[in-house]
């Protein structure tokens, strides 16, 4: 897509819509409000929940520990009108309005922000036990479960399906992985990688099963292709998400071929005064020479902020704000923290700092000599070094960098 050229109105907007009450909804209707906005600020939300962070879900909230993960805000006092329990239909940018379950809402500016949707299991829909992790409600129905320490299978080896059996081993839960891939995290890390998480499994009391396939779902068993009869109380489905942007369809807003919204370097659209920012939309990033789609927390934290800048900056004339970040994102699965910052898909060389069958190593990934990426298993002090070096662009002494002993920072060339 050749990038959006909007040219910036004789007046900063006076309505704001922000479609989606999720993180990067509500950090958008914040920074609006931090950067100056006086106008009129509209979050609108699909579920009746105050808006909510989601990492929780799959910890505290799962076990007990935490009744919620709502955000610590004052909308009221903010000056931000919150309109939950109610659903986004679609949008007509010819005259500025977003359709909703409620009616039309009129926009001067509106911001998508209307995350992923997990992928549902085919042919899973209806059974009983089935249950998805991606909601405060999904979290609430599955807390129980944990409780009464069912056998529980979980569909797909990712992140979530890490962090979800991690909490279902400490609830006590016999629990069993299967991942059609060859190995966990398939599509997120290289097999020498990801080969020493797979150990992490069995360590914790739990039982992975690769090259495994759901052939179908029954009531207390999941039947794979080879088979195999898995006793199941409770099956948990983790197998990816997709950006929640169906509604978007006939609107004019160009979509990806995985459906998410492509933005420009602004977080712009391609339809007139509409932005995207989050889980839904990719953007081109300059510092990797391709687009990304990142869905993680730390994206839905920091892109809110460009939009913000780039909404309030419109009346002044000021050039748009850049949206270039270092991806970063964390899980924390079986008893270990595990951080990644940057996008090793260019990389050519790996080096390891650290022996990846103990508690704390890093991997680093090099495109010439400069750090594009890194992921650092209990060793934060690697992941905030790294984070900066990738940022600057420092040049690197591979021969430094592969000492664990020695400060990140330490290693440049």
């Amino acid at each position: 897509m050749s990038e959006q050229t909007q040219e910036p109105g004789p007046s900063a907007p006076r309505r704001v819509v922000v479609a989606g009450a999720g993180m990067a909804g509500v950090q958008t209707a914040v920074a609006l409000r931090e950067q100056g906005f006086t106008g009129t600020v509209t979050l609108i939300g699909a579920e009746p929940h105050q808006p909510y962070d989601r990492p929780p879900l799959s910890k505290a909230v799962l076990l007990g520990k935490a009744e919620g993960s709502a955000f610590d805000l004052d909308f009221e006092a903010l000056g931000i009108e919150l309109r939950l329990g109610c659903e986004v239909l679609g949008l007509r940018p010819g005259d500025h309005e977003l359709d909703t379950e409620d009616g039309p809402v009129p926009y001067d500016a509106l911001v998508v922000a209307t995350g992923a949707e997990p992928v549902r299991l085919p042919g899973a829909e209806g059974v009983p036990g089935v249950h998805l992790l991606r909601t405060l409600d999904d979290a609430e129905r599955l807390r129980p479960v944990l409780a009464r320490k069912h056998d529980i299978v979980v569909v797909g080896a990712g992140w979530i399906g890490a962090e979800f059996a991690t909490a279902a081993r400490e609830a006590g839960c016999a629990v069993t992985v299967v991942e059609a891939a060859e190995r966990p995290l398939a599509g997120a890390l290289p097999a020498e990688v990801a080969a020493p998480m797979a150990g992490w499994y069995a360590d914790a009391g739990a039982v992975l099963r690769t090259h495994a396939r759901v052939e179908r779902v029954e009531p207390g068993t999941v039947l794979l292709d080879d088979g195999t009869r898995l006793p199941a109380g409770a099956v948990v489905v983790g197998i990816g998400a997709r950006p929640a942007t169906a509604w978007l369809a006939g609107s004019g807003v160009e979509l990806g071929p995985q459906g998410e919204i492509i933005s420009d370097q602004h977080l712009r659209t391609s339809a007139p005064d509409v932005y995207a920012v989050g889980d839904c939309a990719s953007f081109p990033s300059g510092r990797y020479g391709e687009r990304l789609l990142v869905h993680h927390w730390d994206n839905a934290l920091q892109g809110p902020r460009t939009v913000a800048l780039n909404i309030v900056g419109l009346a002044s004339g000021e050039a748009p704000a850049v949206y270039d970040p270092v991806p970063y994102f964390w899980s924390e699965q079986f008893g270990r923290f595990v951080q990644y910052a940057g996008h090793h898909a260019g990389a050519d060389t790996t080096l390891w700092r650290g022996d990846p069958t103990g508690p704390a190593w890093t991997v680093c990934w090099l495109r010439g000599d400069r750090l594009v990426a890194l992921l650092a298993v209990g060793r934060p002090r690697d992941l905030a070094q790294g984070r900066r070096l990738i940022e600057s662009g420092a040049a690197m002494n591979p021969v430094l960098l592969e000492d664990p002993a020695r400060p990140l920072k330490a290693a440049t060339a």
